[in-house]
């Protein structure tokens, strides 16, 4: 048993805080309220905000969570982890293991050396793994279509798509919370309305959501936002929309139209929210800025492009043209090798600048040296935009965190003491009983957890300790792998694992 005294407890409903205890034992809470000391272990919380665990509805740990020495979500206050985001899960291989770490490397923080055969073959190695957070895997569709078609980009054929569906199906009732879709990103890009209404109303069926990183958040942002809607209301299913923002100056003032679209479709009974972290810059890899055309086939076939003339004359033409942002709004966070580590941390306009060269053909030689691994921090959106998307009633908070090989941006080492300290206590964005909610309460709400996400009787024993007047991410995009300040105590499944 384990009793937490005197604290502000925020139950991840919203409401306001009241002064209680929580006593937990067996993995359980078994009550919240005015509570005599039992004869166990208890913490004096008095001064310092009692919450549920935070849930990351948004990462793409999916490998480092298995690995009991990663730490920086559980030192957050983070206690479940959703991956498989975006398109990118790290199953199922079918016969296309190589093509799979080809595809999910960039975002899943390694090269090679992973990858398992089914849903059910990664959720067995999650059970058994000493991980520090419980895991919710959603299964990406990108590599469910590496699993059938390899890097192959366009239309599947019958068998294919039963193939595919097939898979989806089997990853559904192995217990993945849901399905998402990377439609920036090649392969899964070239799915048409046909093939993803047909997996979205597998989810819908089985009462899973669905999560999508959308076709455009720059110039088409409207018309992707209009897609999903359209999508959602076909298929029946549960929307959740991905890191919605939009990205490039000239672009900001798409957002509020975004909403509206949102707003509106909500209105009208179809069930959609969105999720945002709480910085001005995201990260990705840098082979999302060229033409969708140009990654048929995966790297090699890229390469070879990049080599001949006439199409690297078009490559270059058509990334030029689809710029959202500057050269100089693209910071390089990771590399592959050694060659080019010396520029990690400087953006796109400054290696140009060293070299002597233009910023796109700067970009375009980077992924031939680097073998198309690259990772970059971009600069996306105002600050006026962030506090309107972070104060929305339908977003949820999230850190979409990844590892690379140099920088990360920090959002994997800050995203909830940011959210925490900054947004709520310096800059008073919003209160702090709603920002803890976007957090708890309602991530656990779009995943349908019926016992996480709240502080209530016969929930999981699964609750952060912190001190509302200190807690502060440390992690800047300098020096992003500082921990953060303020997390007292992290419990999850009734012990201590922070504190």
């Amino acid at each position: 048993m384990l009793l937490l005294r005197n604290g502000s407890i925020y139950d991840g409903s919203g409401a306001a805080p009241v002064r209680a205890d929580v006593l937990m034992d067996g993995g359980r809470i078994v009550k919240v309220g005015a509570i005599e000391a039992p004869p166990c272990r208890s913490l004096d919380c008095a001064g310092l905000a009692v919450t549920p665990g935070f849930i990351d509805l948004h990462s793409h740990s999916d490998l480092q969570v298995l690995e009991s020495e990663r730490t920086e979500k559980a030192l957050q206050g983070v206690t479940t982890e959703v991956v498989g985001n975006c398109g990118f899960s790290p199953f199922p291989q079918g016969s296309h293991a190589h093509e799979l770490c080809e595809f999910g490397g960039g975002i899943l923080g390694r090269p090679a050396g992973w990858g398992w055969a089914s849903a059910r073959d990664y959720l067995d190695v999650v059970a058994a793994s000493a991980g520090n957070v419980r895991v919710e895997p959603l299964a990406g569709h990108g590599s469910l279509r590496v699993a059938v078609a390899g890097m192959r980009q366009g239309p599947l054929s019958g068998a294919e798509m039963d193939r595919l569906a097939g898979l989806l199906g089997d990853a559904l009732d192995a217990g993945c919370a849901g399905f998402s879709t990377g439609l920036m990103y090649a392969p899964g890009s070239s799915a048409g309305p046909e093939e993803l209404e047909r997996l979205c109303r597998m989810a819908a069926d089985r009462g899973k959501l669905y999560a999508t990183h959308m076709r455009s958040y720059a110039a088409g942002l409207v018309e992707a936002v209009r897609e999903q809607v359209a999508l959602a209301r076909a298929a029946g299913c549960r929307l959740q929309i991905s890191h919605l923002q939009a990205a490039g100056r000239t672009n900001w003032d798409l957002q509020r139209r975004a909403l509206d679209e949102i707003e509106t479709a909500r209105a009208a009974g179809i069930d959609v929210e969105f999720d945002i972290y709480p910085y001005q810059c995201g990260s990705t890899v840098l082979t999302q800025w060229l033409p969708l055309w140009a990654l048929d086939g995966g790297t090699e076939a890229l390469l070879r492009r990049l080599h001949d003339a006439a199409s690297r004359a078009r490559i270059r033409e058509e990334t030029e043209q689809g710029m959202a942002q500057e050269w100089s709004d693209i910071t390089i966070s990771g590399v592959a090798g050694a060659r080019n580590a010396h520029l990690v941390g400087r953006t796109i306009a400054d290696a140009a600048t060293l070299r002597g060269s233009s910023g796109v053909d700067t970009a375009l030689d980077l992924v031939m040296e680097e073998n198309a691994a690259i990772n970059v921090i971009s600069f996306n959106q105002s600050e006026a935009n962030l506090r309107q998307l972070l104060a929305h009633p339908l977003c949820s908070v999230i850190s979409d965190g990844f590892y690379v090989n140099g920088k990360p941006h920090p959002r994997l080492h800050g995203t909830f003491p940011e959210l925490l300290g900054s947004v709520v206590r310096e800059r008073g964005w919003m209160p702090l009983a709603e920002a803890i909610h976007k957090v708890t309460g309602k991530p656990a709400a779009r995943l349908r957890l019926s016992d996480r996400g709240l502080l209530r009787e016969g929930f999981a024993a699964d609750v952060t300790v912190f001190d509302p007047e200190r807690i502060r991410s440390r992690a800047t995009y300098e020096t992003p792998d500082l921990p953060p300040e303020g997390i007292r105590w992290v419990i999850r499944g009734g012990r201590i694992s922070v504190g």
